[in-house]
């Protein structure tokens, strides 16, 4: 009995204790959980607080318009195009993606091309990121795909501003072409703290001006702060930053002339640059064969690209600044004035001239074998003999000759606002010795100062330098950076800045002596090898025909029918007018076309006769009191401090080739053509 009681009283004693336990254990837990609210609601409370706001609203980038670019007349090469677009994100399509393709067709067109495009994008990208279907939806189709978008999840339809070059291939190597922002774009906006401007932009310029002029172009990003649901569906607009759009940019270039001069190498390899020596404005600039720049703006299709990488004619390659030539005779003017400068021959110093001329057992023949007789300087320029010019190079210094023509231009990067410019070789000794690794290779020698001397031998520059060069001896060795963009046109205001103005710097050149050779280039006209080129103008012009070899005859006759078409003689011409006030200086070269004479300078009389034509010059004169006034007006709202002036905007961006990526690969490289020892001469072995 006693036992019973004990243990029922022990049994008690152990509930009650349990209870205590549980109770203690409860309080303990109801503490913690009232701490944890006072730490959260007091002690946390801003920090929460602004969380919770955020995750409220949600900052939305909006992409800013693109700048227009325009000739200098007006007339738009560049600009932007409301576009329909399909885009499909990965991570929220249902099923089968050929499965939603295949139903996807029986409501829009969907080409071969834009599959294969779409699923190579698809492959690449991200399972959030939108990838492109297909674009230039008409409003038919967008209308009709929006009735049914319920029955595709995962595609979305968008509206967009997409880049669109409306004068196709015309002046495609100056404008360039916008394309999809790589891993490389990526990592160089981030790098440079730009990414932020940015966020919402799919593209971004890739080649020409559109790419140096990118930061101008693409304006300023702007956000809209909405607020959303849980599910993040927009419900009301709490604020707004409206975007910045880019600047309009006025070229130089005039489209009727370009397209003039595009025209005259219809079928034809070549390069032209046109430059107003006074100003350096480019006026025309044309690289033929040429390419159509909206290929590129969605990314351009394996097709057309394997179709353009893959031409002999190279149509991608930007021939007036990445081609490098032998500028054959068109060099001579620039030696002659050197040989001036250094007081190595007189004007009237007359040389014998029997057809050749003989170094060390070597004879440098004149090119069709003709022989002048005793020749002067003048005679030697407009007759383009080969003899004057080998027996200078015999007297002459390549170093000294490298130094004076550095000053026009020659080998040098011009710094025009395009990417991809090549310098080119001027040579001279230093140049060998680092461009050989042998010893005996390094030496320079007094026979390839002969071929230098005639455009020839090392000598490789790019049609831009010898266009930049003839400006500057038109102006009178006043030398004024070459560029495209004429003006910088703020789109909100209407106000502009001119990106150069003023000389870069004069080359003391004697008048004299820059006389006698200008001289000797109008007579190259008048009654040399480019008169009948130029019967009948109504002005007068300056030039310089020249034919380059590309390659070394070996003491054989040149015989053009009988030489592979590519390993035809270049056609070269350089000239300027009107004589008495430059307004235009032209340098063009087509390739393998044969003589100078016959080929080239018919071209550059068709450009000058364009833009000499009286209509012509009216126009621009009255463009150009149009924008003085416009001008005035806008110093004097700047000195009142009511307005912005038209001080200069920012820098032209240094010109660096574009980055290799996905989708727009590099292209294949033009072949430097071979460059002997002679200029449209012969020589025979010693």
């Amino acid at each position: 009995m006693f036992e019973f009681r004990k243990t029922g009283l022990r049994q008690r004693q152990t509930v009650l204790l349990r209870a205590w336990v549980a109770g203690l254990f409860a309080l303990v837990c109801l503490l913690l959980l009232a701490g944890r609210l006072w730490y959260l609601q007091v002690i946390r409370y801003d920090n929460l607080s602004a969380r919770a706001e955020q995750n409220r609203i949600t900052i939305v980038p909006i992409p800013p318009q693109r700048g227009q670019i325009t000739d200098r007349h007006g007339q738009v090469l560049a600009t932007n195009q409301r576009d329909y677009t399909l885009l499909v994100t990965r991570a929220q399509v249902k099923g089968k993606l050929e499965d939603l393709l295949n139903r996807l067709r029986e409501l829009v067109y969907i080409s071969d091309s834009d599959q294969r495009k779409f699923l190579r994008l698809y492959q690449q990208s991200g399972r959030y990121a939108p990838v492109l279907l297909r674009n230039n939806l008409s409003d038919i189709e967008a209308s009709w795909f929006a009735v049914h978008a319920f029955e595709f999840p995962g595609v979305s339809l968008q509206a967009r501003w997409v880049r669109s070059y409306p004068e196709h291939e015309s002046a495609a190597h100056v404008l360039g072409f916008v394309g999809r922002i790589s891993e490389a774009d990526q990592q160089h906006l981030e790098e440079t703290s730009q990414e932020g401007n940015y966020r919402g932009t799919l593209v971004m310029g890739k080649k020409g001006i559109e790419k140096t002029w990118e930061k101008a172009l693409h304006g300023r990003t702007g956000v809209e702060e909405l607020e959303v649901t849980a599910t993040g569906r927009p419900v009301r607009e709490l604020s707004r930053t409206d975007p910045i759009p880019g600047s309009n940019l006025e070229l130089s270039l005039d489209e009727g002339l370009e397209k003039l001069a595009e025209a005259q190498f219809a079928g034809r390899r070549g390069a032209l640059v046109a430059i107003a020596p006074h100003t350096g404005e480019v006026l025309a600039f044309v690289s033929s064969p040429s390419f159509d720049p909206n290929l590129f703006v969605d990314g351009i299709d394996v097709e057309n690209w394997r179709k353009l990488n893959d031409s002999p004619d190279h149509p991608l390659i930007n021939r007036p600044l990445y081609g490098t030539y032998p500028i054959g005779s068109t060099y001579k003017p620039f030696v002659a004035l050197a040989a001036l400068e250094m007081g190595l021959r007189g004007p009237q110093d007359l040389i014998p001239d029997p057809g050749y001329f003989e170094l060390a057992g070597q004879k440098f023949r004149n090119a069709g074998g003709a022989a002048y007789g005793p020749t002067n300087m003048h005679k030697a320029i407009m007759v383009s003999s080969d003899t004057y010019f080998f027996s200078l190079g015999a007297l002459m210094d390549v170093d000294a000759l490298h130094d004076f023509s550095k000053q026009f231009g020659f080998g040098q990067i011009t710094g025009i606002d395009l990417d991809g410019e090549r310098r080119g070789v001027l040579p001279s000794r230093e140049w060998k010795r680092k461009a050989y690794k042998k010893p005996a290779q390094q030496h320079w020698f007094r026979g390839e100062t002969v071929s230098v001397t005639v455009g020839q031998g090392y000598n490789a520059f790019t049609l831009l330098q010898l266009a930049q060069a003839t400006a500057v001896l038109a102006n009178d060795g006043v030398y004024m950076k070459p560029h495209l963009v004429r003006r910088i046109i703020n789109p909100v205001t209407g106000h502009f800045t001119y990106p150069v103005v003023g000389p870069q710097y004069t080359i003391p050149l004697k008048p004299a002596y820059l006389k006698v050779v200008q001289d000797a280039m109008v007579d190259v006209i008048r009654k040399g090898t480019a008169r009948r080129a130029f019967e009948g103008a109504t002005y007068q012009a300056a030039g310089k025909t020249g034919t380059a070899q590309v390659y070394s005859l070996r003491g054989a006759k040149y015989k053009a029918h009988a030489v592979d078409e590519r390993l035809r003689d270049h056609a070269l011409f350089m000239a300027y007018a009107p004589v008495d006030d430059p307004q235009i200086a032209v340098a063009l070269i087509v390739e393998n076309g044969g003589w100078g004479a016959s080929v080239a300078a018919p071209i550059a009389r068709a450009v000058f006769d364009y833009w000499l034509d009286p209509a012509q010059v009216a126009e621009r004169r009255r463009q150009l009191r149009t924008e003085q006034e416009s001008r005035k007006v806008v110093d004097a709202v700047t000195s009142s401090g009511t307005g912005a002036g038209t001080g200069p905007l920012q820098p032209v961006p240094d010109a660096a080739p574009a980055p290799d990526e996905e989708g727009t690969p590099e292209p294949a490289p033009l072949p430097d053509a071979e460059t002997p020892p002679e200029d449209g001469a012969q020589e025979d072995s010693p």
